[in-house]
């Protein structure tokens, strides 16, 4: 089974919260890696989503980095509020 992970630039306008952070993130630019694997025994390449992560700042520190795993519809969600907000 090969595994794949993709890595995407997320930018949110406004701060915003998503499902499985426990506090508002600030705007700006994030980081979302997404591991896919292959599906065996297809005539073409195929690939299914097995995790969502998030690059957030540190709860404890602003100089530190944390991965939290998170569903991407929680994520799709979190980019639509922010894409309905009004700008200020």
């Amino acid at each position: 089974m090969t595994v794949r992970s993709r890595r995407e630039a997320v930018t949110f306008k406004h701060p915003f919260r998503i499902r499985g952070v426990d506090r508002l993130l600030p705007a700006g630019t994030y980081d979302v890696i997404t591991d896919e694997e292959s599906i065996e025994g297809l005539s073409f390449a195929a690939f299914r989503r097995v995790a969502t992560m998030i690059m957030v700042p540190g709860a404890a520190s602003a100089s530190t980095t944390e991965m939290i795993s998170i569903g991407s519809v929680d994520l799709a969600d979190a980019q639509r509020i922010d894409a309905s907000a009004p700008n200020e």
